[in-house]
């Protein structure tokens, strides 16, 4: 693995190189992990003309959930508290020769952004802009089977929540169950706040679990997921709590799944991210229900729980193999309730079997 890290820093090297700077300070957290290998807490990534080097604020720790840093890099410790890293790291490229430093301006204040001018005044900084989000979204093999190993994990804790009684416990309670089922399994923890909606409140995306109980006849819609080695995946499942669904829940139900279905099976190389959008978000508004639509279907994961690229009506761009998304289409009936289904798959050729699901707990409409 230490190869893969030096291999991306490299990458950028040249990248950076080719647009006149002769330098580059990472400091987005999954970004430097991405490079680096781990990213202690404020530590920021120094590519420069003499080498690479983390800068931390603090001693690493060697907790397993910051990463394992390639042994390859420079790890300096700044030794004054409070010192900015950002800050430090434009002074060490003017004091190595460098002209030009790119750095993430869309993470940096406006503030840092100074301090670097004042501390570097002989270096020119320039837009680093989203290059490294850009290389991190086709994953290799590796960070593949970190995210399957996280899908497994997810659909372990749920598949476990389904056996249970659920009448009668709180949306909030049953959330924390999952998350720490998660970590039983082997997560280093929730990938993203774990999400249980009942009633009423189920189909709406990015619920907050509340004090209300589980009831006979509800929808029940629950989204989690793990994060194995800073790889986070997405599920997402709405089922019908102690008896058999009524005709408008399976309605509802076979609308969703249909249209979770059509754009799952589009996922192919060379398709455009809005038509992916398009196909499952067409089914939905020609059967009455396009108001209510959230604004994008899916997302790409990985060391983050969004990332480029984005399934959304104006999203340009084409699938490239090997990029790992969600697909969660759900329609929500205020006063109601409704239905949420959410996948993480990897884009694959229709030679190598097309699209790979990742999450494969059952998504028949299963009465608990």
């Amino acid at each position: 693995m230490p190869d893969v890290f030096a291999d991306r820093r490299g990458r950028l090297r040249d990248r950076c190189a080719a647009a006149g700077s002769a330098a580059a300070l990472v400091s987005r957290p999954a970004n430097v992990r991405y490079l680096a290998g781990g990213a202690p807490p404020g530590a920021v990534l120094l590519l420069g003309t003499d080498g690479d080097a983390l800068l931390c604020p603090g001693t690493p720790t060697g907790d397993p959930v910051e990463g394992r840093l390639d042994e390859a890099l420079r790890v300096t410790v700044l030794p004054a508290a409070g010192a900015d890293p950002v800050v430090a790291a434009a002074a060490l490229a003017q004091s190595s020769g460098a002209e030009g430093l790119a750095v993430e301006e869309h993470h940096l204040s406006v503030a840092r952004h100074r301090a670097m001018s004042a501390e570097a005044p002989r270096v020119r900084l320039t837009d680093l802009a989203g290059a490294v989000e850009q290389e991190r979204i086709v994953k290799d093999e590796d960070e593949i089977t970190c995210l399957r190993i996280a899908a497994e994990i997810t659909d372990q804790a749920l598949g476990e929540l389904l056996e249970s009684i659920l009448v009668g416990r709180t949306e909030r309670h049953l959330a924390l169950e999952l998350e720490r089922r998660l970590v039983d399994h082997g997560a280093d923890g929730p990938a993203f706040a774990t999400s249980v909606a009942t009633g009423p409140h189920a189909g709406r995306r990015g619920h907050r679990p509340s004090d209300r109980r589980v009831e006979e006849g509800d929808f029940l819609s629950v989204c989690l997921g793990a994060d194995y080695r800073g790889y986070r995946c997405e599920i997402g499942r709405t089922f019908v709590i102690g008896t058999s669904p009524a005709d408008w829940q399976i309605e509802l139900y076979d609308l969703v799944f249909a249209a979770q279905r059509a754009a799952r099976e589009a996922l192919l190389p060379g398709t455009e991210y809005r038509e992916v959008d398009r196909v499952a978000r067409q089914m939905l508004d020609s059967a009455g229900y396009g108001e209510g639509l959230a604004p994008l279907l899916g997302h790409g994961v990985g060391l983050e729980i969004q990332e480029d690229p984005q399934l959304a009506p104006d999203a340009m761009g084409k699938l490239d193999a090997c990029v790992p998304v969600t697909v969660e289409p759900g329609v929500h009936l205020p006063g109601r309730g409704g239905v949420r289904i959410d996948d993480t798959l990897v884009v694959r050729h229709e030679a190598d079997g097309g699209p790979e699901l990742l999450t494969i707990t059952t998504k028949e409409l299963l009465a608990l």
